[in-house]
């Protein structure tokens, strides 16, 4: 097993994936690009490791009045006031029933962060961009067309490559961000 593969499985395994794929991220060939894939009710789902702040345990929220459905409430991390968004939710689906085994994946998009609450880490992928496949676009699938970069066909499954760009466009993050000012302005 090379050092990267141990560094991932060891990352996978202590909660410490956005670090380690990041450290590992400039030996990689040009075309290759790292994915942290991640399960929401039973699917498999995969994020740009670029884009990944942190991932930490699941903790309550501050829930917001007349905030976006699929965004949970705020947290306060190091100072910071993050929206964090339920993907059962935003994939329109039931809210998920949280428990400490339940994480939050923090994430740039664009200017802004965001937390994605999910059910479980799964693995760091490192893959070539001629292995992420087009959608179909058929508007078979359980989420928004839009939402999909492509897919990542694995040994025993597959995993939905998302556009977080699209997933979190700018009136979802300029509302939440605007309910998450609002309530450090409120509480000061």
């Amino acid at each position: 097993m090379s050092g990267d593969s141990q560094m991932q499985k060891k990352a996978s395994q202590d909660g410490g994936a956005a670090i380690a794929a990041n450290d590992g991220a400039e030996n990689l060939e040009s075309d290759a690009v790292q994915i942290l894939s991640f399960t929401v009710d039973g699917a498999e789902y995969g994020v740009d490791i670029m884009c990944v702040r942190e991932i930490k345990g699941w903790s309550e929220t501050t829930r917001i009045p007349n905030s976006p459905d699929a965004m949970r409430g705020v947290i306060n991390l190091r100072g910071i006031v993050i929206p964090i968004f339920d993907m059962r939710i935003r994939f329109g689906r039931e809210a998920t029933e949280t428990t400490d085994k339940h994480v939050v994946v923090i994430i740039q998009v664009g200017k802004r962060t965001v937390g994605l609450l999910v059910d479980k880490v799964s693995d760091i992928l490192t893959v070539c961009d001629s292995e992420i496949k087009n959608a179909p676009g058929n508007g078979e699938s359980e989420i928004d067309d839009a939402y999909v970069r492509g897919l990542i066909s694995l040994d025993d499954k597959m995993v939905v490559l998302l556009d977080i760009e699209y997933l979190f466009d700018r009136k979802v993050l300029e509302k939440a961000s605007d309910k998450a000012e609002e309530q450090v302005v409120e509480s000061e």
